[in-house]
Formats: C-alpha cells, sequence, structure tokens
C-alpha cells in the first residue's frame, strides 16, 4: 500500500460533500416538522411527515451499498459526481412540487388532488435526493479510512464531524431565514446548492487513493465473504421491504427477491459473514434510530416547550450538533482514552439519560442542560462505530464500512422514523383521553404503516370541532409529543446491553484489537496485530 502522505485536499472536500448532505438533512427536518410549511402546503400527520422525511434516508442504503460493491471499479470521481447530480435532480423536483400546490385559486377537492400529487413528486426528489447522500458516504468513508488506515477511528470521527459541523451552519441559516421561508420555502431548497458546488469544484480533479482492500490484494469474493450471506438477507430485506412499500409489491413477491438476490450471494462469497461484523449490524439499526431519527423529529417535538421559551425549536438541534462537532474534532484524546468500545458504551448511557430528561424538560435552563447531555450521548455513535468495522473487518473494504451505514440508514427510514411518528401520536392520544373521554375518537382516524396499524389525529376532523375545543387539541398535541422521547430511550438502552457484550467479548480476548491488512497479495495471512487504542480493561 503507498505510504503517500495523506492529501488534506482531498479530506476537506470529503468534509464538505458531508457538509452538504447535512444541509439537506436539517432544512428537510425542519419543513416536515414545522406545521406551516409542508404538513400545512401537503396536508400531512406526524408519521406522514415521517415517512416523508424517511424517503430521503432510506435510498441512502441502496446506492451506498450498491456503489460500495462497484465503486473500486467505477471510482471515486463517478460516485463523486453521480452524488452531485442527485442534489440538482432534488431541487428541480422539489421546486416543481411547491408550483403544483401554490396555484392561485385551489382549494376544495382541487387542493386535495394537488397536494397527493405534490406529494407524491416531493417524495420521489426526496429518493433522489437519498441517492446522493448515500453516495456522499460510500465514497468519503472508504477514502478516508484508506488514507489514514492507522488512525481510522480519529480521522473518521473527524470527517464526520462535518455532518454536525453542516447542521450548525444550515440551522442558523434556517433560523435566519425562517420567516422569509414561512412565505416561500424554496429558499431553504437553494441552501443546498452552495456546498454542493463546493465539493465538486475540489474533488472532480482530485487524486483519489487506492482502497486498503485492492491495495492488499484482498480478493472480491474475499471482501463480500466479510459481509457474508447473512448480512446480505439483513440488508437486502430491508431494502426490498422498503420497495416493496414504494412500489405495492406483494409479500410474496418482496420475499422471492430477497431470496434470489441472499442464495446467489450466497453461492458466490460462500460465507455466512463475519459474526462479530452481524452483531455490528444489528447494534447498527437502533443507533441509526437514536441519532438521525431523533434528529430529524425533535424539532417538532421540541416546538412547544421552546415556543413557550420564546425560541426557535431548531436551537436544540443546533446547539446538540455543535457539542458533536466540536467532540468529533477532538476525538483522538477521547478514543485513546475510554477505547471505541468503551467510548460507546459511554454515549449509549449519556443519550439515555439525555433523551428521558429531554422528555419533560422545561424552560430553557433545564432543556439546554438536558440536550447537553444528548448531544455529548449521540456524538461518538455513527463515526465510531464506523471505526470498529473498519478495524475489525478491513478484507471487507468499501462493503463492511458502508453496508453498515446502510443498513442503519435503511432502519431509520423504514421503521425508526415512522415509528417516532407513532410514539408521538400514542403520546397525543394519551394526553387527549387524559384531557376528556371520547374526545380522541372523535378526531382520530385508522392508518397503517410497516410495523401495523396505528391511529392519528385528523386535521380535517379537527377542523369541524368549535373554534375552542380546536385550540384546546392543538395546545395538547403540542406539549404531549414532547414525552415521546421518553419511549426513545429504548433504542440506546438495548445498545448498551450490547457493547457491554462486546467488551467482555473483547476482553475474554486480551482486549480490543485493530486488525490491519498487510501490503501485499500473497495467499498467507493477511492481518497484522495491532492496538489502535489501550485495551478494554
Amino acid at each position: 500500500m503507498s505510504e503517500e502522505k495523506p492529501s488534506m485536499a482531498l479530506f476537506w472536500g470529503c468534509f464538505i460533500a458531508l457538509i452538504t448532505t447535512a444541509f439537506a438533512f436539517i432544512t428537510r427536518a425542519f419543513m416536515v416538522n414545522i406545521p406551516d410549511l409542508w404538513p400545512a402546503d401537503f396536508g400531512l400527520n406526524a408519521v406522514q411527515g415521517q415517512e416523508l422525511f424517511g424517503a430521503g434516508i432510506w435510498p441512502f442504503a441502496i446506492s451506498i451499498i450498491l456503489f460500495s460493491l462497484i465503486i473500486d471499479k467505477v471510482g471515486y470521481r463517478t460516485a463523486m459526481i453521480f452524488s452531485f447530480i442527485c442534489y440538482a435532480g432534488y431541487t428541480t423536483m422539489a421546486l416543481a412540487a411547491y408550483s403544483m400546490v401554490k396555484k392561485a385559486g385551489l382549494e376544495g377537492d382541487a387542493l386535495t388532488a394537488a397536494q397527493a400529487s405534490a406529494f407524491k413528486l416531493l417524495y420521489w426528489g426526496s429518493v433522489v435526493l437519498g441517492l446522493g447522500n448515500g453516495t456522499v458516504e460510500a465514497f468519503i468513508n472508504p477514502v478516508v479510512a484508506t488514507m489514514f488506515n492507522k488512525d481510522k477511528t480519529k480521522w473518521l470521527n473527524m470527517l464526520h464531524a462535518g455532518w454536525p459541523g453542516g447542521l450548525v451552519l444550515g440551522g442558523l441559516l434556517t433560523i435566519l431565514l425562517a420567516d422569509k421561508a414561512t412565505e416561500d420555502w424554496r429558499i431553504l431548497i437553494y441552501l443546498i446548492a452552495g456546498p454542493a458546488v463546493v465539493y465538486l469544484i475540489m474533488l472532480i480533479k482530485a487524486r483519489f487513493p487506492v482502497n486498503e482492500r485492492v491495495a492488499s490484494g484482498t480478493s472480491y469474493r474475499e471482501m463480500l465473504a466479510e459481509f457474508g450471506v447473512i448480512g446480505a438477507a439483513i440488508a437486502f430485506s430491508l431494502i426490498f421491504m422498503q420497495l416493496g412499500q414504494v412500489f405495492s409489491w406483494s409479500s410474496a413477491i418482496v420475499w422471492a427477491l430477497v431470496a434470489i438476490v441472499v442464495v446467489g450471494y450466497g453461492l458466490y462469497s460462500r460465507s455466512l459473514g463475519r459474526p462479530i461484523l452481524i452483531f455490528l449490524c444489528i447494534i447498527m439499526m437502533p443507533l441509526a434510530t437514536t441519532e438521525l431519527g431523533t434528529d430529524g423529529a425533535i424539532t417538532g417535538i421540541m416546538e412547544e416547550p421552546m415556543k413557550v421559551a420564546g425560541h426557535n425549536p431548531l436551537w436544540v438541534l443546533i446547539y446538540t450538533s455543535a457539542i458533536m462537532m466540536i467532540l468529533r474534532f477532538n476525538a483522538g484524546p477521547i478514543v485513546h482514552k475510554l477505547s471505541p468500545l468503551g467510548l460507546l458504551a459511554t454515549c449509549a448511557v449519556l443519550a439515555i439519560g439525555g433523551l428521558f430528561w429531554l422528555s419533560g424538560a422545561h424552560g430553557m435552563g433545564v432543556i439546554f442542560a438536558a440536550a447537553t447531555l444528548y448531544g455529548i450521548g449521540k456524538t461518538f455513535f455513527w463515526p465510531t462505530m464506523l471505526g470498529v468495522v473498519s478495524e475489525q473487518c478491513p478484507k471487507g473494504g468499501a462493503l463492511t464500512l458502508n453496508a453498515i451505514a446502510g443498513i442503519g440508514m435503511l432502519t431509520v427510514g423504514i421503521i425508526g422514523g415512522p415509528l417516532i411518528g407513532s410514539m408521538q401520536e400514542a403520546s397525543a392520544r394519551d394526553a387527549l383521553n387524559d384531557a376528556k373521554d371520547g374526545l380522541y375518537e372523535k378526531i382520530s382516524e385508522a392508518r397503517s404503516y410497516v410495523l401495523g396499524d396505528y391511529t392519528a389525529i385528523s386535521d380535517a376532523k379537527v377542523a369541524e370541532l368549535p373554534e375552542g375545543e380546536q385550540a384546546e387539541v392543538k395546545e395538547i398535541t403540542k406539549s404531549a409529543k414532547q414525552g415521546a422521547l421518553a419511549k426513545v430511550t429504548i433504542f440506546p438502552i438495548f445498545m448498551l446491553a450490547c457493547y457491554v457484550i462486546l467488551i467482555i467479548y473483547f476482553k475474554s480476548r486480551g482486549g480490543y484489537r485493530a486488525e490491519v491488512l498487510t501490503g501485499h497479495s500473497a495467499d498467507d495471512e493477511k492481518f497484522t496485530g495491532g492496538v489502535e487504542g489501550p485495551a478494554d480493561a
């Protein structure tokens, strides 16, 4: 493998590409959760809003996994250009959706029909955006892991400081433009263009490195074997479940497609997969929901307590993102002190406490104290998990590093986001039932999503209530949704149990050690032992 000095210009180009994905995330989170924006223009309830938000997340997995299978053949530059094209496509489709619902004189059935058509266009535009976001991670993660192959966890954390950094900058710009966005939310769509153009210019002529897996001589079949048939079954089950929803496929078609792909994968790879990688894939599901699912919904959840305190609810996400950005840039000493698994377990404890505290926090001081705990907790989840995967399964190259991220994002889009929306509806239901018997039944309607049936408040039925009762319902609903954060703690609780199991496992083997690929293609042992941080003691 080449020992050339890493190109910091290439690193910062990847960093800005990740900022672009954060801009896309936070502007959509704002527009989905603020009642006067997308919910009003497209007639969305909480679960529908999260389904639309998820449409920009689950395609991430398709592009990141598919590109990881071919990226060493097509090249990092091709993937980068494709991601830029996706951002341009999303912008075009979102602007078209705006025009459809803003035609003069729309009302009644005509408005409902326009909202339905515009929603579909915006949904598919979000899918295109998700493909672009996934492609960004498909190339930046293996590029940085290869450039800094002796210190992966540190530099992946620094790279992923671009995510919260983009949330902070994008959030501040969104707040500054909030009033104008209420009148015309297209202004928030335009925000994505800036960093997208910058990373295109920085990377279009960049010299990308040869992946660590390729340089070591590890074969393509060996890469697939690391992920194995079990990993493929997890990933492709989620992929085809989502595609089945989108295209209204029957369960028989979905599982037939899963079987065909997984059997073919197994026959070629001839491996069930590394057990530790499968375990990490399972952990990544609640991890992604804890971080990204909560981030996507928290602006709407905290709207009422923040409004009472006299501030924009987006400040909670901006504040926790600022904490993440600062800490990720200083990840090296923290990882060295705690070890990767010790750090992940500590973060799970902090996330549990922070989310539970936030669920009942009122007043700026208490809200931001709880947000501090939650912000520190979620800081190192994503990049440290990527670091652990890259250190434990280097033969998997771009596939294992990116597939686990894809599985996490798929979970948020298909299950996590809608589940958090369902938790909000359940909290509103309980609060309304406590306030007045029979009220919830009058204003709710049955709906369904991937996990089954649920009930949601119908805006149309609420509009039929007397004005005073309408105001009461809206007030109770906004306040009650905050309590859903207590239910979200189930995800980091599960993660904590898993991290404790891993710590015990590595302790029984003498401590946490990173596996490092040697730089030749002989058929002998391709791993050398190396401790990238202190052993778990």
